[in-house]
């Protein structure tokens, strides 16, 4: 996977932790400095396939080894496989675009299960199956190889936050240190220091909490704009409770599972408080990250879903207010809901190039390293 690099077209395929749908992104890019972003897209799940999603990280619990599928996960991940090639061909069909015009896609696949203390890690989704049916080279199955050399197999769009910082204009431009902050379902944050140095890690829970809250006291999949939230209180005692945990001072910084951070008890708070509860917390776990950073950030640009709700960036710019600025990504010119999706069409660029996805102060690995693996959707000589 080696050789002079030129410019590919590239398509990256994310369904996060949020579980809400699929969302891509194309680029043309040489997976390095040159980054031209393109059109992008979301297909949302509907609340059926959600909720088997859902049942799908309890039965994920009981896998030993990554090849493992019990109960119906093979049948859910070929649906799931399915379901984000519809996604590509509806991209494709609406841009006018035919399969030769990509020249590989990027695909994550849903995480049912992250266990880092045992290097496991489980993506649902079919590389093969998504290149056959495209007819379009697919790397899948990013995070292995970073586990097995000792990472935590997350974050790893980092570097790619790197890219994006080189390129900032205007205001913006050489402004450091900058922090990209990324609120899906668990909030992560990558740190570039002047001299391009490079740290990112887990920060806390991020949409996950607030999303399962309002859909159990509201049958609803989200708070919008923070507007449940804002019709209530933070309940002091219940934010400690979360913020006390003992996540935010160990001096490892480990990457979360959905799963790591639970909900309140229903005695404990109404949907209003709840949410207004959850969303200090999100907020106050972000800027409890300045703790482990080597100085504070000059800027916080917001990106995910969790930009959208106004409860939460009012809070973090309320607890950074003495040392930074905090913007949303389309201030600085990005695209905060498309940005991981723009990172996977990257890295898969990047992992054709055999060059380095996640380093030590990323994700922990002993040194830089590479990773993915590709399924080849139509014949010829492998890219390099």
């Amino acid at each position: 996977m080696t050789g002079q690099p030129h410019v590919r077209r590239a398509i990256g395929l994310m369904s996060g932790t949020s579980m809400d749908g699929i969302d891509l992104a194309m680029l043309d890019t040489d997976g390095d400095r040159i980054v031209r972003r393109g059109a992008s897209s979301f297909t949302p799940y509907d609340a059926k396939f959600r909720k088997r999603l859902e049942q799908a990280l309890e039965t994920a619990k009981t896998i030993k080894e990554r090849g493992e599928r019990p109960g119906d996960l093979a049948e859910l991940e070929a649906e799931l496989t399915d379901r984000h090639a519809m996604a590509v061909e509806a991209f494709l069909a609406r841009e006018g675009l035919a399969a030769k015009d990509i020249d590989v896609i990027g695909f994550h696949g849903q995480t049912v299960l992250h266990r880092p203390g045992e290097a496991l890690t489980v993506q649902l989704g079919d590389g093969a199956r998504l290149a056959a049916r495209l007819g379009i080279d697919v790397v899948h199955d990013l995070r292995a190889n970073d586990m097995k050399l000792g990472g935590q197999g997350a974050p790893l769009v980092p570097a790619y936050h790197r890219a994006l910082a080189s390129g900032l204009t205007g205001e913006w431009a050489g402004e450091t240190p900058v922090v990209f902050v990324n609120i899906g379902g668990i909030s992560n944050i990558t740190y570039i220091g002047d001299n391009g140095e490079l740290l990112a890690f887990d920060s806390g829970p991020g949409n996950t909490l607030i999303d399962q809250w309002v859909a159990r006291h509201a049958g609803i999949p989200y708070d919008s704009g923070g507007a449940i939230a804002s019709e209530g209180r933070v309940l002091s005692g219940l934010a400690i409770r979360y913020l006390s945990s003992p996540f935010f001072t160990a001096k490892e910084r480990i990457s979360l599972d959905r799963n790591d951070f639970v909900l309140p008890d229903d005695t404990e708070a109404g949907l209003e408080d709840g949410a207004r509860t959850l969303a200090f917390v999100t907020a106050a776990a972000i800027a409890k990250a300045q703790a482990h950073l080597p100085e504070k950030p000059k800027l916080w640009i917001l990106s995910g879903g969790g930009r959208h709700n106004r409860l939460i960036v009012e809070d973090l710019t309320v607890a950074t207010r003495h040392t930074g600025q905090v913007i949303v990504a389309e201030e600085a010119g990005l695209n905060g809901d498309s940005m991981e999706a723009e990172a996977w069409a990257w890295l898969a660029v990047r992992s054709l190039r055999g060059l380095p996805l996640t380093y030590p102060g990323t994700t922990g690995v002993k040194e830089p390293a590479t990773g993915g693996v590709l399924a080849r959707g139509r014949p010829g000589p492998s890219p390099s």
